[in-house]
């Protein structure tokens, strides 16, 4: 193997001279520093404004392109681009824009993002609303139309007429023959005695024949005891034989129920034979909630309907209104009393009921067949035109007026109603969202009536002619929580605003002087006020010790006994917003200072100290947003506390409000608009 010798003429590295490594180490160099120099220009160009940096230039075209998407359910999850919430799994929705950030009451919902999220609206009505209760009732026997037929004598059933359950029987048909040797002892004792009644003459003695006229007297009541009728009686003295078997009758006519003897069975005085019924009248038993209870009266109308005769409707009359709500179910029983005349409703039987109930607040109801009339107070199907007693009952009928009947037709009061679908509800918080302007949706605080199946009568919060939202509000009311502003979570944030541009003014002012170390406190109050009004006055914060003044003493003369109740209620408003006031930041101070200047202001026109001699002057603000912007100070200079060097000067000197009464004072200026210690806005 032939070996290959390296090149004589390549120079060895360890033989390599300087300048050889010159020119190798030159071009590297010259690509390092062109490199550097192009960085330094680059950041001069951004100094300059030439060029704007890469990063934000991007984000902003992106954000321009992207539209942002979140849940209607849960508004956390946002995400640039369609999808489904991983959460509920519901479609995104596009989220609306912050630059359309309206107030703090509202969000603006462009028309593509309306679109895609199918938000419509509808208006609010104002019309007659009507509700029906309904419940499933059981069928009862009328218990005032039943009788139990029982022996008054120890005996034998010899014989039953009416031998099986069922039987309809009519009042006075015979029942039963009962043998009784104690019946027959009791009837020849008082045949004896009527024979010797008859025997005796004028001849024998008053007394004796006194004597015996009460034992005939005691003989035939001991028959009535033991069962015997009028007719039986009549019969015994006619034909002057004794029997041992006497016929019961039947004190009613209906239906016997229960069959509790037979024939040949000797049974003891008291003891049941027959239980009888009236079936031509039944109750339908029915459990309703105490809030529908509360709405319907005796006598109302009800229809009914059997399940095992369906399509049939029956009408009944309310009976019985029980005064207790059941324990355990939480109900209250209602009593309906229904026509049986042909027997078609049985006992045992289910019942669908309805009820029709007006939503009005009018106290009366007009119903066509009880107007002017007089009914029964135990059996509501006896109506009559002219007052007399119950036929069944006995009791004398009472006016329908007396259970909230009027005697003429009534015109049924419209209510304010929205559709069911535009009402949000979380507990105790019901909201709707209002379009007040094209794609501006408000959120309301309503104060809600009764909830129907479709719709809602709304007592406050919303006017006919408004357009709420039934479709899509849980997204409008996402983007009120992304935003910060009341929604279905906080809707107690929401307060309708109640702008007042006029300065709070007086029926009368009448200062009292109050004596001792309370009238001191007292200015002391006011001299504690005064610092905090002239500290945001020149755009400071209250101090700590200023606002601490003010709460320590407002709270403490809350409760001095010298003061009445108008003026306790103005300090107390006075210690609630003043606790933290040097907290806050400067702007939510100022809001804070609102409610405390009307209350320092009205309490300016009720006491002052003893010593107190200096007057103090009212100034109001226009400009002031949401409207009341009173405020006191102790001279004439206005300096205004709620904008500073904003607008410093603007206000009007409304009046001088002086340390006391006298007769030489000039009379102020009076109002009928009632002056508001936690302020109108």
């Amino acid at each position: 193997m032939v070996m290959q010798s390296p090149n004589p003429s390549a120079p060895s590295p360890e033989g390599q001279t300087l300048s050889w490594w010159v020119g190798r180490l030159i071009p590297f160099g010259l690509f390092f520093a062109t490199g550097v120099l192009l960085i330094v220009l680059l950041g001069i160009a951004q100094r300059v404004g030439w060029i704007g940096t890469a990063d934000s230039t991007q984000a902003a075209s992106s954000g321009d392109a992207q539209q942002i998407f979140t849940c209607p359910m849960h508004p956390q999850i946002r995400q640039p681009g369609p999808g489904r919430c991983p959460i509920c799994g519901m479609a995104l929705v596009p989220a609306s824009s912050g630059s359309a950030d309206l107030d703090e009451f509202a969000v603006q919902i462009e028309p593509a993002q309306r679109r895609l999220a199918q938000i419509q609206t509808a208006p609010v009505l104002s019309e007659p609303v009507s509700t029906t209760i309904e419940s499933i009732g059981v069928i009862e026997i009328d218990e005032s139309r039943q009788a139990t037929i029982a022996s008054y004598i120890n005996g034998r059933v010899e014989r039953l007429f009416a031998d099986y359950t069922g039987v309809v029987v009519e009042r006075g048909d015979h029942l039963a023959v009962v043998y009784s040797p104690q019946l027959f002892a009791a009837q020849a004792e008082y045949l004896e005695a009527r024979a010797t009644v008859e025997r005796m003459s004028n001849t024998s003695l008053a007394a004796v024949r006194e004597a015996q006229q009460k034992l005939l007297q005691n003989a035939r009541q001991k028959l009535v005891e033991l069962g015997m009728t009028e007719p039986q009686l009549d019969e015994l003295e006619t034909s002057g034989k004794a029997e041992s078997r006497m016929t019961i009758y039947a004190p009613i006519g209906g239906t016997v129920i229960q069959k509790l003897a037979e024939e040949g069975k000797y049974i003891s005085a008291g003891e049941p034979i027959y239980r009888i019924a009236n079936l031509s009248t039944i109750w339908l038993m029915l459990e309703l909630y105490p809030e529908d209870a509360s709405r319907i009266r005796f006598g109302q109308e009800v229809q009914a309907e059997l399940t095992a005769r369906p399509g049939e409707t029956l009408t009944g009359r309310v009976a019985f209104i029980d005064p207790e709500v059941d324990k355990k179910n939480r109900t209250v029983g209602v009593r309906v009393e229904l026509k049986n005349d042909d027997g078609r409703l049985r006992p045992g039987d289910y019942a669908e009921a309805r009820i029709e109930i007006p939503i009005t607040p009018q106290g009366q109801v007009y119903d066509e067949e009880l107007a002017g009339k007089w009914i029964s107070p135990m059996h509501p199907q006896i109506i009559r035109d002219a007052p007399g007693p119950c036929p069944i009952c006995g009791m004398d009928l009472v006016p329908t007026s007396r259970y909230g009947f009027s005697n003429e037709p009534i015109g049924r009061q419209a209510s304010t109603v929205i559709p069911r679908s535009a009402l949000l509800t979380a507990g105790k918080n019901s909201v709707a969202y209002v379009e007040t302007d094209p794609g501006r949706f408000e959120i309301r605080n309503l104060k809600l009536g009764p909830i129907l199946k479709d719709k809602a009568v709304v007592l406050d919060g919303v006017k006919p002619g408004e357009m709420v939202a039934t479709s899509g509000n849980f997204l409008i009311d996402s983007q009120m929580q992304l935003a910060g502003k009341p929604s279905l979570i906080d809707p107690t944030r929401y307060v309708q605003p109640k702008v007042r541009n006029t300065p709070m003014k007086f029926d009368s002012i009448d200062i009292a002087r109050i004596e001792g170390l309370g009238g001191e406190e007292l200015e002391s109050l006011y001299q504690a006020y005064f610092a905090i009004q002239n500290q945001l006055a020149s755009d400071k914060k209250p101090t700590g010790e200023a606002a601490s003044q003010l709460f320590q003493l407002s709270q403490k003369l809350s409760s001095d006994s010298q003061f009445n109740e108008t003026v306790h209620e103005l300090l107390a408003t006075i210690a609630k917003n003043s606790e933290h006031l040097h907290h806050l930041s400067l702007a939510e101070a100022r809001k804070n200072f609102k409610p405390i200047s009307h209350a320092v202001l009205q309490l300016a026109t009720e006491v002052r100290g003893s010593r107190a001699t200096n007057s103090f002057h009212q100034f109001f603000c226009p400009m002031v947003k949401g409207g009341g912007g009173d405020w006191v100070q102790p001279n004439d200079q206005l300096l205004n506390p709620y904008y500073g060097s904003e607008m410093l000067r603007c206000g009007e000197h409304v009046q001088e409000i002086p340390s006391e009464i006298t007769a030489n004072t000039a009379p102020l200026p009076s109002s009928d608009a009632a002056s508001n210690p936690e302020g109108v806005r």
